[in-house]
């Protein structure tokens, strides 16, 4: 299972359950009754909009041979990962023209995992405002290796 983990830390437990029914074939309704909750607490835990919590965890990798505790460590990675989004650092939107990140919502960039893609964005489409703002938040060094990466493609 910890190579498994690796793999989808981060991933909310209730999808890892969704596929592990799929790949054995087991109908939702029928699996929520058999562990005895109500199929919409499953539902809502499988669509992310709740918590997996232990009593359900248990049952669920009890039913689904998982190791024990696995959903929950599950669980606390996605915790992590939520708490991270929601406090990383960002740059001063209001020095950012939307236009610029017009394919999403710029207040749900995740500004580590997309730098190489917004730089490139920022320095071949942006202002100079824009330009500024960005050498600032990243710093001049991570920006100058990641247009000599553009050059090298």
């Amino acid at each position: 299972m910890k190579d498994i983990l690796k793999i989808i830390k981060g991933v909310h437990p209730g999808k890892f359950v969704e596929r592990e029914m799929l790949k054995k074939g087991i109908n939702k309704r029928q699996f929520a009754i058999a562990i005895d909750e109500h199929p919409q607490t499953l539902g809502a835990i499988i669509k992310g909009n709740r918590r997996m919590n232990v009593p359900i965890s248990l049952k669920i990798e009890e039913k689904l041979e998982l190791e024990e505790g696995f959903l929950m460590t599950l669980q606390n990675h996605y915790d992590i990962k939520i708490f991270k989004k929601k406090n990383q650092r960002k740059p001063d939107i209001s020095k950012l023209s939307k236009v610029l990140f017009w394919d999403t919502t710029i207040d749900k960039i995740d500004w580590e995992q997309m730098k190489v893609a917004v730089v490139k964005r920022v320095f071949s489409r942006g202002t100079e405002e824009e330009k500024e703002e960005i050498t600032r938040f990243y710093g001049a060094d991570t920006v100058e290796k990641i247009k000599l990466m553009k050059h090298q493609l």
